[in-house]
């Protein structure tokens, strides 16, 4: 990791930053605040609203579904501006090759920190390798191999291929005893690879969440965003217009994903491509939206709130395990749970959102952004 000490407001397009902070916000505590209150309050609406910040246990799709992928989408769509930029300071495409291979390796490492909640010795057989962060550095790496090396037209090949090579790996095979095509959790191809290849402890003993095979589409969900980040940054076409299309291509995905799921269920945990494709359009759709707003109609300074967040998202996201915010919040801001009566469990937990801000805006204003 390392620190990066530019903050060029003028030249970012401030869209990816606001819409990544927007991303992180919901995880930085706000998801549990709407848990807490619906369990207060015990309404229809509240629980209704609370179901959405919960994942389902294997087929379905929440909201909180989005938050994982938005984050790999928006990674891959920094991706033609930060290799371009490399590639007109100089550096060959085997350079950034390496730094890119290393950026994801770090990814994956600090991903095992996070799983093991700090830095522990522990026996190898204990720890889980799998983890949130080791899925956006694995599909980082493959995803901006194909930028350096493939052209445009080859990258939405790649894309498909992806796709459609996954949905049949799982169409054609299965774990032992189970019939061919089987998706259940035991049943599966991919939750069987998982256990007889990756080492240490798996998040659900005969599954993982984010295991190894369902990085194939986490590569797709990744190379959406790279070319959505090259036609941004390349096509010759009025900004409107660009918004136009992120927005019927947004809708064509969504679409075709819900279709797709009538064979091949819409499924987080197996990361399945009807999956892949639902959440892509949705991404694609919310950022013709930050885009329009902020980068087209120029009305950016309501966003600042989720800029600070998301220009040092790594940061927010991994600190917690050194940093007790909550802690924070309780010794200095407990007097404004109290005066809340009934609501102080959730109020407080708004004052720990709060004061990680404070942490990140501080962060900010001294141009302190850490960078894998």
């Amino acid at each position: 990791m390392s620190i990066d000490n530019s903050r060029s407001d003028k030249t970012r397009v401030r869209s990816i930053d606001a819409l990544r902070g927007f991303d992180m916000f919901w995880i930085m505590g706000i998801g549990s605040v709407v848990v807490q209150v619906a369990a207060i309050e015990g309404t229809p609406f509240w629980t209704g609203l609370a179901a959405q910040f919960e994942h389902p246990y294997w087929n379905g799709f929440t909201l909180w579904d989005m938050i994982f992928p938005l984050f790999m989408f928006l990674s891959g769509i920094s991706s033609p501006f930060s290799i371009d930029n490399q590639l007109k300071n100089g550096r060959s495409r085997k350079q950034i090759l390496w730094k890119v291979i290393r950026r994801g390796l770090i990814l994956i490492l600090l991903g095992i920190i996070y799983n093991t909640k700090g830095i522990e010795l522990r026996p190898l057989s204990e720890y889980r390798y799998a983890s949130v962060l080791g899925k956006i550095g694995a599909s980082y790496i493959f995803a901006n191999i194909i930028y350096l090396y493939a052209r445009p037209k080859a990258q939405a090949v790649w894309y498909w291929v992806l796709l459609i090579g996954y949905w049949l790996l799982l169409k054609f095979t299965s774990a032992p005893g189970y019939p061919p095509g089987n998706l259940t959790e035991a049943g599966n191809f991919a939750s069987y690879f998982d256990r007889i290849i990756l080492p240490g402890r798996l998040s659900r003993d005969i599954h993982d969440t984010v295991g190894l095979l369902c990085t194939i589409t986490g590569v797709s969900t990744t190379l959406l965003g790279v070319i959505t980040g090259n036609f941004l940054k390349k096509y010759p076409m009025s900004p409107i217009k660009k918004v136009f299309w992120f927005s019927i291509g947004g809708l064509g995905l969504i679409l075709l994903g819900l279709l797709w799921g009538l064979d091949f269920p819409i499924n987080k945990n197996l990361w399945s491509s009807s999956f892949t494709l639902l959440t892509g359009g949705i991404s694609l759709l919310l950022f013709a939206l930050f885009y329009y707003i902020i980068d087209v109609r120029g009305y950016y300074k309501w966003s600042f709130f989720f800029r600070v967040i998301g220009m040092n998202s790594i940061f927010i996201y991994i600190s917690p395990i050194f940093i007790n915010y909550s802690y924070i919040a309780k010794a200095s801001l407990r007097w404004i749970g109290q005066l809340s009566g009934t609501y102080e469990v959730p109020v407080m937990g708004i004052c720990t959102v709060f004061v990680s801000w404070l942490v990140l805006y501080f962060m900010y204003k001294k141009n302190i952004f850490i960078k894998v």
